[in-house]
């Protein structure tokens, strides 16, 4: 028998088990078992087949603004069911994105905190539906358009429903964001000049979902051994290592950081570092003076030219800014047709529900006083359902297998 390589190579496939499956161009690819089965295969890890993580913070962020422009509590709820189904469909597998859990808690949290400040310091709604009337504690005249207890009316209510409902979407829609594109993936696509603020809010970000899977790391741990895991006790001996564990992190990530040369500059010419900062800081005081020039009637002449304007030397000092932060970018995301539509999708709603605000504000805030049931409009509430186009345009798709290798 001739010897070949190949052969070798083949033969000793074929003694340690079975033939294998492989996945083109899917690191971490499924091999198969010794009976020939192959193994499912992983889903790509940067979730939505490569939408750029700009676009799915520029669609959250445009659902949240959505969110501001109503209080309908028919309206909050779509938003918050269409936020919730595209997590659901195109959250990849990662720490970031199982925090969205604890942002829908914090969110609910807030809507409960908002609800018994109502109750105990009354409301400036006036109403006649009392519900209970709570005892009264008198307070100092300097203490005046301030109450503790008295009555609770049902206007009151409902008024600090809607309004709690409202910071409480824009929570999710955050969390939704913080689930789908992690935010060191941001830190890519800044530029230059915002990188070192990039670093630190990425680092800011990036601690919350650690900080969420120690907690529930030491509560199994807890469990497992028969200690509690709930109540005052439970968050003591609970939150004391999750604060040592953040603070070793820390000490940790700055210690890499600094290794690593993080901070350093350039070499740049004093001409370049003024002209810079005189782009940069002229183009914020366009953008103030130009945006300030849209929302009032006196200035609508010409507040459109000096906000772009304004965006023109900002984009270009920061441009120059750049020159200051020599860093090259391993694998950026790049944005492509399905960013284009995420990101589109967003600010489509977000422009909608502007447009039905200004045009229809009785359906997009119900009246409180007199108490009446919301409606949903249907128009709005087709504009908030193109946020759904992401869940089908970006989903993941599991990574094929090609053919059984021969042994």
């Amino acid at each position: 028998m001739r010897w070949t390589p190949g052969g070798a190579r083949s033969g000793l496939r074929g003694a340690r088990g079975g033939a294998r499956t492989s996945v083109r161009g899917v690191p971490g690819a499924a091999r198969a078992n010794p009976r020939g089965v192959p193994v499912a295969a992983r889903v790509n890890p940067r979730g939505a087949a490569g939408v750029h993580a700009g676009a799915w913070w520029l669609w959250a962020l445009a659902l949240g603004t959505a969110a501001t422009r109503t209080t309908n509590p028919l309206l909050l709820a779509l938003l918050l069911t269409v936020s919730g189904y595209v997590v659901v469909t195109c959250r990849p597998d990662t720490p970031s994105a199982r925090s969205y859990t604890a942002f829908v808690r914090l969110a609910l949290a807030v809507l409960l905190i908002r609800l018994v400040f109502a109750v105990a310091l009354g409301s400036p709604i006036p109403g006649t539906h009392v519900l209970v009337t709570l005892p009264e504690v008198p307070l100092p005249h300097w203490a005046q358009g301030i109450r503790l207890g008295g009555r609770v009316t049902a206007e009151a209510l409902v008024f600090a429903l809607y309004d709690g409902l409202k910071l409480a979407t824009l929570l999710v829609c955050v969390g939704a964001a913080n689930a789908l594109a992690a935010p060191a993936r941001l830190l890519k696509s800044l530029p230059g000049a915002l990188y070192e603020m990039g670093v630190a809010v990425v680092v800011a970000l990036t601690f919350a979902p650690h900080l969420v899977a120690d907690g529930r790391r030491l509560r199994a741990a807890r469990r497992l051994r028969g200690r509690p895991d709930r109540g005052v006790r439970g968050l003591l001996h609970v939150g004391l290592p999750v604060l040592q564990g953040a603070l070793e992190r820390s000490v940790a990530l700055a210690a890499a950081m600094d290794a690593r040369g993080y901070g350093r500059t350039a070499e740049v010419a004093p001409t370049v570092r003024r002209t810079t900062a005189a782009l940069t800081l002229g183009g914020l005081l366009g953008v103030c003076a130009g945006t300030y020039g849209l929302l009032t009637a006196e200035g609508g002449t010409y507040g459109l030219p000096v906000l772009l304007a304004g965006v023109a030397a900002a984009l270009a000092g920061l441009r120059l800014g750049g020159r200051r932060s020599p860093r090259t970018r391993y694998r950026p995301d790049t944005w492509n047709l399905r960013s284009c539509l995420v990101a589109g999708a967003g600010a489509a709603v977000a422009a909608l529900l502007t447009l039905a605000a200004a045009r229809d504000p009785e359906a997009l805030h119900p009246g409180v006083v007199p108490l009446t049931a919301p409606t949903l409009p249907l128009w709005p509430a087709a504009a908030v359902l193109l946020g759904l186009l992401p869940a089908f345009a970006a989903a993941p798709t599991p990574a094929r297998t090609s053919p059984e290798e021969p042994s």
